[in-house]
């Protein structure tokens, strides 16, 4: 691993910072549905982390919505989510990419505050479950990482890397050439979207997906992550704080001491312990789960660069059970509940 180039893009997090099936397979991390942004709430809210407080979410559109439906005390549990740094996660096809990241970065660096983003495109993702899609073929990935990068233009940001596909190449979903040209893919999108500014970190999965640290680290390799700034754990899971630094130090021991970052997006009550429930698969909107530590830099770990909230929470893992959303839209009554659950 490049370690100066890892320091100089830590410091520049920091100084921005001053401004699977679950139990048994992946995280079920779910691109956000593209709906038209809401209008933006009267007063626009800076985080203590340094990274973007989008106005234009379905929770800030929830919390006017149940404002001016009187449901303060709703309206106030959701704030919970709205106040805090979301992602925009990039979908859709490379002219939308571009624009919705253009957009995003543009309205984040006029905030003075640094955009955090998550490319979620990568051929065969999530290997035909609840978030399957992604692009057709790999040269339709690469026009795409290009055009997001150049929504970037170079200004600095913050990029989680395709959840779940490394472990991907892993679990037996992906293999032989798909697994090749996976690793080859992964390696150049580092490469150009360092380029264009970002600090990348390349997804990594949770400790109950794939557990093999020294397969884990192997592929994490062979997928570029000595080019990135380090890797990414438990987004869109609820695994512990504590159980994801283990897991990770873990990693990083094993990569020469790279850095990570940490989704506590909703690991306040940490896992379920059972493979199903209600005859869904756990990792998919499972109940009486609340939202974990907020975002920040300051995680007195040394190797954790942030804890972040990658996965939006409030929008649905999928339409894992009757009535429940499809993966990445917003699920109010889930919503309530994390809030309800949490602290603060």
């Amino acid at each position: 691993m490049d370690r100066n180039r890892t320091f100089s893009s830590k410091a520049a997090l920091l100084a921005g910072s001053l401004a699977v099936l679950a139990v048994t397979a992946c995280s079920g991390a779910a691109a956000p549905e593209r709906v038209p942004p809401p209008p933006a709430p009267a007063v626009v809210v800076a985080s203590a982390s340094g990274f973007y407080v989008n106005p234009q979410t379905p929770a800030a559109a929830q919390v006017q919505q149940w404002q001016g439906e009187g449901r303060a005390a709703d309206a106030a549990d959701i704030r919970k989510i709205a106040e805090q740094p979301l992602p925009l996660w990039v979908t859709g096809d490379a002219a939308e990419a571009e624009a919705q990241t253009r957009d995003y970065v543009d309205r984040a660096v006029a905030a003075g505050q640094r955009p955090l983003l998550v490319a979620y495109n990568i051929p065969h993702r999530d290997c035909g479950s609840f978030s399957g899609g992604g692009a057709p073929d790999a040269e339709y990935y690469r026009d795409w990482v290009s055009a997001m990068a150049a929504g970037l233009a170079g200004r600095a940001s913050t990029v989680i890397l395709e959840p779940d596909a490394v472990p991907h190449e892993l679990s037996g979903c992906v293999d032989g050439a798909v697994r090749d040209e996976r690793y080859e893919l992964l390696s150049e999108a580092i490469d150009t979207l360092t380029q264009a500014g970002a600090s990348v970190y390349l997804d990594a999965g949770n400790p109950g997906f794939i557990s093999d640290v020294d397969a884990l680290s192997g592929a994490l390799e062979r997928s570029g992550v000595a080019r990135a700034d380090g890797f990414s754990l438990n987004v869109a899971n609820f695994f512990t704080t504590d159980d994801s630094a283990e897991f990770g130090a873990a990693i990083s021991e094993r990569l020469g001491g790279a850095s990570f970052v940490i989704d506590t997006s909703r690991n306040g009550l940490g896992p379920v312990g059972e493979a199903e429930i209600d005859g869904a698969p756990s990792f998919c909107n499972p109940p009486g789960r609340a939202l974990g530590q907020a975002p920040t830099t300051e995680t007195g770990r040394p190797l954790v660069d942030a804890y972040l909230w990658i996965k939006r929470p409030g929008e649905s893992d999928g339409a894992c059970r009757p009535g429940e959303p499809a993966a990445g839209q917003w699920y109010p009554e889930y919503a309530l509940g994390l809030a309800r659950r949490s602290a603060g």
